[in-house]
């Protein structure tokens, strides 16, 4: 089988990493698209809120084509048992995805009332699915799959909806939301901003119920099996526990002002939350619920030794200049998002361009607000 520290267990550890950034980032993004409808007032409060994610959401996606792109490079028979056993799920995620990156673009293309809902409903919709979906994915690699060597997958997609499966798709659903609330009380001020916390509150306590049955149900099922070579179940189930505490601090700190330190404690969830379903894997990439010997590892998944350590060259030399770019957009697109004054303004108007209100000084916030000074040119 190999050594454990080796190329491939690198690039295991790589591609868990990409898929954290990709549910961090793209998180928040789903939170916003899933809230903006109940949260708005009117059409300026709904493009108020995609105003807040819109210097992001595109950016945020790279994670998942590089996340993508990682796994097939350096872990091909993973990606084509994924692709091909799970290809009508994927597919759907991909359109809801095309949709939800449609309605950004063609939204603000016409005046009317009616064309701006009706590509808020396919937001809304391009968002929800891919936050429910990719928690019955990841559940379903951890809880175990029809897989058989050499065939790979052979469960079809009603082998993919499993009970588990689909409370781990409601978990990742709400954590997204409760995500996308937080930064939303991050981003901005006066109305907006308490509409915001009071999402925080109301979601908090079901992002804990639904996380921690998750967590116990998986740890249940990963008990009764025989999964050889395997990281201490204690590891996973720590990750989990801190995770549901990282929940919990996120919505105290929102709820006293601090939404920078909220935004922190969801992100640090998420990432605890992905870095359990990796470690509850190691040294598997997909668990057979068949029997142990048909399980996908970290060695009879893989590309060559040599492929595997040219790509940690290429990953080494430019991932740097990534993280740079979207660190400085996240800096220069720090400002909080105020509503102008009058309840009635833009309900016939062109309002598509984003209103901007005081910074964000640093990351423990202030939910403090200043009058609207400036209008940013989208």
């Amino acid at each position: 089988m190999g050594p454990v520290a080796s190329f491939n267990t690198v690039w295991f550890s790589l591609i868990g990493l990409l898929w954290a950034g990709y549910f961090v980032l793209e998180g928040f993004d789903f939170g916003v698209g899933i809230l903006a409808p109940f949260l708005s007032k009117d059409d300026l409060d709904h493009r108020l809120f995609l105003n807040t994610i819109g210097p992001f959401w595109d950016g945020n996606e790279v994670w998942l084509l590089v996340a993508g792109g990682a796994t097939f490079a350096a872990f091909p028979t993973w990606y084509a048992a994924l692709f091909s056993g799970a290809y009508l799920a994927l597919f759907v995620i991909l359109v809801a995805l095309i949709v939800r990156n449609v309605a950004f673009e063609f939204r603000s293309k016409r005046e009317s009332l009616t064309w701006r809902r009706g590509w808020d409903i396919a937001h809304f919709v391009g968002s929800l699915l891919p936050a429910l979906l990719w928690g019955v994915a990841f559940t379903d690699m951890i809880a175990g799959l029809d897989i058989v060597l050499p065939r790979g997958y052979v469960g079809g997609f009603l082998g993919l909806i499993h009970p588990v499966a689909l409370l781990g798709g409601v978990a990742s659903l709400v954590v997204f939301t409760f995500h996308g609330a937080v930064f939303l009380s991050l981003k901005t001020t006066g109305e907006l901003q308490e509409r915001a916390r009071r999402a925080v509150k109301v979601l908090a306590l079901p992002a804990l119920v639904v996380v921690a049955a998750t967590v116990a149900w998986v740890a249940l099922i990963v008990s009764a099996t025989v999964r050889p070579g395997t990281l201490p179940g204690v590891v996973p189930v720590t990750l989990g526990a801190v995770a549901i505490a990282s929940i919990a601090i996120s919505a105290w700190l929102v709820d006293r002002g601090k939404e920078g330190g909220g935004f922190l404690g969801a992100a640090l969830a998420i990432l605890l939350l992905t870095g359990a379903v990796f470690t509850e894997l190691f040294p598997r990439v997909m668990v057979s619920s068949v029997s142990a010997a048909n399980a996908l590892t970290i060695w009879n998944a893989a590309s060559a030794d040599y492929t595997l350590r040219v790509m940690l060259i290429v990953a080494a030399v430019f991932t740097p200049f990534v993280l740079l770019y979207q660190g400085w957009t996240f800096w220069v697109f720090r400002q909080r998002l105020s509503r102008p004054g009058g309840d009635e303004i833009g309900k016939g108007d062109n309002i598509d361009t984003p209103v901007a209100g005081p910074s964000v000084s640093d990351m423990v916030g202030d939910s403090t607000g200043a009058p609207v000074s400036d209008i940013l040119t989208s």
